[in-house]
């Protein structure tokens, strides 16, 4: 490749990367940074005089008690009984900082009357007033923004935190544009099926008239993402969504039973607007499968809740039908939902009948406004109608109602897995009974997690001691949706490690920019002797008490000699990917305080696996899929005649990501740079999935879900 078209690669290779992970990083870590201002709340168990001793010394200003109300200029009532917590402030603090002032933190902390103190920090707090999306069409949804007097309530109920999380609906119908804008990133797979083909992708069939529309129109109803300025919001816009394909083809009972049976324990809502025509002359309802579905559902899913099954009542009232001859409406196991207009009317084609449990609101005569939704090919509409529309709506309230409802002590709600996600827990190890466990052997980690692409997804696990062990690293022939499902990895690299302390699962995206994904169950599991390593000369972790002092932080600042310090431990020994030193004291002087000498672990150079300090040249073992140059003290990758065959190298590298290289490759085809597009080329087709198989063209499709109704 000439070196100008290198060059323009890699200038757009950096300048793309940034624009496109860069603020994501960014904001990722700024958000959990504190800041720190320049106050500072101390305990002092001698009162004014001790207080007033204390900034005089240091320089601050006191500002009096915390709680202290002052009555008459000099006299307080105290609302901390013992009257021991006040507030300074340093005038000469800058006002905001990401890091704490050390220096009056090691003032305060060797003053013998200061008992506790910190420095403040900023805490984000919100008002839980109304907040308005900041959709482009939420002012077109009129039946949930207020506009009208009565209307759905919805702000009020998103104003107390609830938005659908940990719940899951899934709509059966003639598919689901799973990549819409405003669907994507709640989109759920493991509710999700293709009945017609027989395939776990359902998205929908598209043709010039665009008949398969139905099911997304409907799914975005229920979970549209809601302030990322694309449509509008949906009703219950954290819900997991997901799609069955089962209307466009030809339908049998096996198929209707099949799609309401599908993933029970995992789907806590399904909805469905379609059944027998509406012709004013039709006596149709489930089959013997489906109304067995319909009654295990209803008895048995949702962990014994039972599934709810909501139901469009029907569009037949110009033919004047009744849902009471429609057998699904008509069920006790259905949830039958009719529809109102904006004027609080009867619409024209509403049936009616004694089946009805409600109504939401939905269009009227044909200058009536309709309901606000996701389209296929990536777009919005503002004319979806019937009773189509209005059962969606009932499905993203009754899924608010699921998440209000749920018991405040539950652990391991499903959680959206983001693109950098790190699960913390901390570990006992059964430590006062018969099955402690004081040196590690095996450990397993029992996973249940969904996932667009599985072999996308990177997971590891970090030991209390540091050790990080990569459970499963990207693989890219796994384009599997089905993720994990109760299965276990084990690793051995944490063999003779105290198991005791923060264990962190570490889950992260190392593909395609839209992966989504849910973690389910996050099981431990540790494996080992109960020995007592502290026994030992050579055991890795010295007792908790070993530590001497500890900041404000929690983190050890002096240990027992001969341990060494790592973070909040005190240990005999440095674990794998640190060494063992001792940090030079420091006298104090103009502008510097004085620092102890102290044994601490440092981390190795991030190529060694073991080492004798912090130099690429002092490795002493090397991780796997390296090898030790013992003369230079440096790892390196294997050579190709021991591990993989030679691959071609272009003077291009792949982007990190196949967000950045589909823009890429059509920015070279826009200039027209054939080698460029090429190397490009080369890059993003690791990433593609196979295409999807099998044709739809011939087939002749007889969908049974809800017409829209014309005004006339």
């Amino acid at each position: 490749m000439r070196p100008a078209r290198t060059a323009l690669c890699l200038r757009l290779t950096l300048a793309l990367g940034l624009a496109l992970v860069g603020p994501m990083a960014v904001g990722w870590a700024s958000a959990r940074a504190p800041i720190y201002v320049s106050s500072w709340a101390v305990r002092v168990s001698q009162g004014y005089q001790e207080v007033d001793r204390l900034a005089r010394k240091f320089g601050f200003v006191n500002f009096g008690q915390v709680g202290g109300t002052q009555i008459d200029g000099r006299r307080r009532e105290d609302i901390f009984p013992d009257g021991q917590y006040f507030h300074l402030r340093h005038r000469g603090v800058v006002q905001q900082s990401l890091t704490p002032h050390w220096g009056h933190r090691l003032r305060l902390k060797k003053d013998p009357k200061v008992q506790w103190f910190q420095q403040q920090t900023v805490q984000r707090r919100v008002k839980r007033s109304l907040v308005v999306p900041t959709d482009p069409w939420f002012s077109k949804q009129w039946y949930m923004n207020n506009e009208m007097q009565s209307d759905l309530n919805i702000l009020q109920v998103w104003s107390q935190g609830l938005s659908g999380q940990g719940v899951v609906v899934s709509v059966l119908d003639d598919g689901i544009e799973k990549d819409h804008p405003d669907l994507w990133a709640n989109y759920d797979p493991l509710a999700s099926y293709d009945f017609n083909d027989y395939d776990p992708d359902p998205q929908p069939r598209y043709t010039p008239s665009d008949e398969n529309r139905h099911g997304t129109r409907c799914a975005g109803e229920v979970a549209a993402m809601a302030n990322n300025r694309f449509c509008g919001a949906g009703v219950a816009y954290n819900t997991r969504i997901g799609g069955v394909r089962m209307l466009d083809g030809t339908i049998t009972d096996v198929i209707e039973a099949q799609s309401l049976s599908l993933q029970p324990q995992h789907i806590h809502i399904y909805s469905a607007s379609w059944g027998p025509e509406d012709d004013g002359r039709t006596v149709d309802g489930p089959g013997i499968l489906t109304r067995e579905a319909f009654r295990r559902g209803v008895t048995k899913g949702r962990g014994g809740l039972g599934t709810l099954f909501i139901w469009a009542s029907g569009n037949g009232g110009l033919h004047y039908d009744n849902c009471n001859c429609d057998g699904y409406t008509n069920s006790i196991h259905t949830l039958s939902v009719g529809s109102t207009t904006q004027q609080g009317h009867v619409p024209w084609y509403s049936e009616a009948c004694a089946s009805t449990l409600t109504t939401t609101y939905s269009s009227g005569v044909a200058t009536d406004p309709q309901i606000v939704t996701t389209d296929l090919h990536h777009r919005c509409t503002d004319k979806h109608t019937g009773t189509s529309a209005s059962a969606p709506l009932a499905a993203g309230m009754i899924a608010l109602a699921l998440e209000a409802n749920r018991p405040a002590g539950e652990a391991l709600a499903p959680t959206p897995i983001l693109p950098v996600m790190h699960v913390r827990k901390n570990v006992s190890a059964c430590a006062g009974h018969a099955n402690s466990i004081r040196s590690l052997e095996h450990v397993q980690v029992q996973l249940s997690l969904s996932y667009s692409r599985r072999g996308d997804l990177e997971i590891s696990l970090t030991s209390p001691m540091g050790t990080r062990s990569t459970l499963v690293a990207i693989r890219p022939f796994d384009v599997s949706s089905q993720g994990y499902n109760n299965w276990i990895f084990m690793s051995t690299h944490f063999w003779d490690e105290d198991p005791r302390g923060l264990w962190i699962l570490g889950l992260e995206n190392k593909g395609y920019y839209f992966n989504t994904g849910t973690l389910y169950r996050y099981t431990l599991l540790l494996y080992g002797t109960a020995e007592d390593m502290t026994a030992r000369p050579s055991g890795p972790q010295v007792t908790s008490n070993a530590c001497v002092q500890r900041d404000t932080e929690g983190l050890c600042q002096e240990c027992h000699s001969p341990a060494y310090i790592l973070g909040h431990l005190c240990l005999a020994y440095c674990p794998p990917r640190y060494f063992n030193h001792t940090q030079q004291a420091v006298t104090a002087g103009p502008g510097r305080s004085a620092v102890p000498a102290m044994r601490v672990c440092s981390s190795c150079h991030t190529s060694c696996y073991t080492c004798r300090g912090s130099s690429p040249l002092d490795c002493t073992a090397c991780p796997p899929q390296s090898m030790l140059d013992e003369q230079q003290g440096s790892c390196s990758g294997l050579h190709p005649t021991e591990g993989h065959s030679h691959s071609t190298a272009t003077a291009c590298p792949c982007p990190h990501g196949p967000a950045q290289a589909v823009v890429l490759s059509l920015l070279a085809m826009a200039f027209g740079t054939p080698l460029l597009c090429h190397v490009l080329m080369g890059c993003l087709l690791p990433w593609m999935g196979p295409p999807r198989t099998g044709g739809h063209s011939s087939r002749h499709s007889r969908a049974r879900s809800r017409l829209e109704p014309r005004a006339g």
